[in-house]
């Protein structure tokens, strides 16, 4: 399953979500970033090849269902309501990651294997 996290500068919150699920099993993790200078942009490719998107803000969101066609299902966009204050690989964001995020993986990887 690919998993797309997605903030605006693709500096902070995205990358340390991506370095923390990189490892899970069966998952691809990647990052993104809406804005055009982020070090990966998103793109209409990143967003049609996600399986389920987290958008580290209600914004971010919204402007992927607004902005691209081929999406995944509204309901795997997903917005953690993680506001721009951390650093990279800060202990609480991870926190807050690991707590978001994981109950929501695991759901979808259930659902996809039948368990």
């Amino acid at each position: 399953m690919r998993v797309l996290f997605v903030c605006t500068a693709n500096r902070l919150r995205s990358p340390t979500a991506e370095d923390l699920f990189r490892d899970w099993p069966g998952i691809e993790a990647i990052s993104a970033g809406t804005d055009s200078e982020a070090p990966r942009p998103l793109s209409k490719e990143l967003v049609a090849s996600a399986d389920l998107i987290f958008a580290m803000e209600g914004s971010h969101r919204e402007r992927i269902r607004k902005k691209y066609k081929q999406r995944p299902h509204d309901s795997r966009i997903i917005a953690l309501h993680i506001p721009d204050e951390y650093e990279r690989g800060d202990p609480e964001l991870i926190a807050l990651l690991k707590a978001k995020v994981t109950p929501t993986i695991t759901r979808y990887q259930s659902e996809s294997t039948g368990a």
